[in-house]
C-alpha cells in the first residue's frame, strides 16, 4: 500500500474501504475481511447509520492482534444537522462511542449545508430534515463557525486532521482566508466522467489533498435509483482497452487514474474479490497518453448531486 502524507503531517494510505450503502448485516464482517486483506484507511461517516457495526470490526480486530489502532487510519463526517458549535462535541462523541475509538484520524465536514438540529434522541442519524414544502429545512449557521469547532477538536486530541467533502473552489477559496488549521484534505465526487480539473488545480495550490468518493461513477447509485441516462464508463472500449494491455479490469484502471493524478480513493464493495481487487492499482502505471485518453471522457457529470429535485434540491454545483 502507498501513503499520501497530508498538510497536517499525518500518512494516510491511497486506498481506503468507502462504507457509504454497506448494509448494517454485513458491515462488521465486511471490515474485519478488509483488515484481513490488508485495508488499513476506513471511510465512515454518521449518515451513513453504520457506525456502530463498523467499530464492532475495529474493537475486534485489535483484540485479536490483527491491527493496533495506530495502524487505522479512521474517517468519519459531521453531518448537517450539527454544524453549530454546541453541537459539534456531541456529534464526534457519537461517532467515537459508535467507532469505539478514542480519536480520529480525519473529520470532515460532510457537506456546505447547515441544516436544522434534530435531537440524536429523536432520530439517529437524523437523514435531511424536510419540510413541508419538499425542502430541506436550513439552520443560519457559517462554515466559519463549524470550522473553528472543528479546530477545536484538533485542540482537545479528539481528531488528528479536519478536512472537507463536497466543497467547491469558492468554499475552498474563502475558508482558505479565515482557517486557524488549513483543512488536510477535501473528499469530493471524481471519476472519469467527472475528472474535476479546476478543483485539482486549486487544491494543489493549497495543499489540500483530495480523495475521491465513487470513483466508478454511475455503478454507485445505480442501486439507488438514481435516473440517469449514462453509459457505465467501464463499459466503453477505451477504458476496457487499456486494461486489457495491464492485465486489469476496466475498475482498476479507473482506481489508477485518479491515483496517479495525485487523489486518492475509497471505493466501496462487500464482495471479497473485489475487496482484493482494488487493492491492486500499485503494480502498473498508465501512460501519459492513457491519462489524457480517460481524462477525455470528462462531462462534468455528478451523480451526487443534492441539487436535484429528486435529491434535496439544495444547488452546491452549477
Amino acid at each position: 500500500m502507498e501513503n499520501v502524507t497530508l498538510s497536517s503531517g499525518h500518512s494516510m494510505p491511497l486506498v481506503g474501504l468507502g462504507c457509504w450503502k454497506i448494509e448494517n448485516e454485513v458491515a462488521k464482517d465486511t471490515v474485519r475481511a478488509a483488515i484481513k486483506l490488508g485495508y488499513r484507511h476506513f471511510d465512515c461517516a454518521a449518515d451513513y447509520g453504520n457506525e456502530a457495526e463498523i467499530g464492532e470490526a475495529f474493537e475486534e480486530a485489535i483484540a485479536a492482534g490483527d491491527v493496533t489502532r495506530k495502524d487505522l487510519f479512521i474517517t468519519s463526517k459531521l453531518w448537517n444537522t450539527y454544524h453549530a458549535k454546541e453541537h459539534v462535541q456531541e456529534a464526534i462523541q457519537r461517532t467515537l462511542s459508535d467507532l469505539r475509538v478514542d480519536y480520529l484520524d480525519m473529520y470532515l465536514i460532510h457537506f456546505p449545508l447547515a441544516m436544522k438540529y434534530v435531537p440524536m434522541s429523536e432520530k439517529y442519524p437524523p437523514g435531511a430534515p424536510m419540510g413541508d414544502d419538499g425542502l430541506p429545512e436550513m439552520a443560519k449557521v457559517p462554515i466559519q463557525e463549524t470550522w473553528q469547532a472543528m479546530e477545536g477538536l484538533v485542540d482537545a486530541g479528539l481528531v488528528r486532521s479536519i478536512g472537507l467533502a463536497n466543497f467547491n473552489c469558492i468554499l475552498v477559496t474563502d475558508m482558505m482566508t479565515y482557517a486557524r488549521i488549513p483543512p488536510a484534505l477535501n473528499q469530493v465526487e471524481s471519476h472519469p466522467y467527472l475528472v474535476q480539473p479546476v478543483l485539482r488545480r486549486l487544491l494543489a495550490r493549497y495543499n489540500i489533498h483530495m480523495t475521491a468518493y465513487s470513483p466508478f461513477g454511475y455503478p454507485s447509485y445505480q442501486v439507488l435509483g438514481v435516473p440517469f441516462d449514462s453509459k457505465n464508463f467501464l463499459e466503453l472500449e477505451l477504458v476496457k482497452e487499456i486494461a486489457g494491455r495491464y492485465g486489469k479490469t476496466p475498475a482498476q484502471v479507473a482506481l489508477r487514474w485518479n491515483v496517479q493524478k495525485g487523489a486518492s480513493v475509497v471505493p466501496k464493495t462487500v464482495t471479497p474479490s473485489r475487496l482484493t481487487e482494488n487493492l491492486g492499482v500499485f503494480d502498473f502505471t498508465l501512460t501519459d497518453a492513457e491519462v489524457a485518453s480517460i481524462d477525455s471522457l470528462d462531462r462534468n457529470m455528478h451523480f451526487n448531486n443534492v441539487g436535484l429535485p429528486f435529491v434535496w434540491n439544495a444547488p452546491l454545483y452549477e
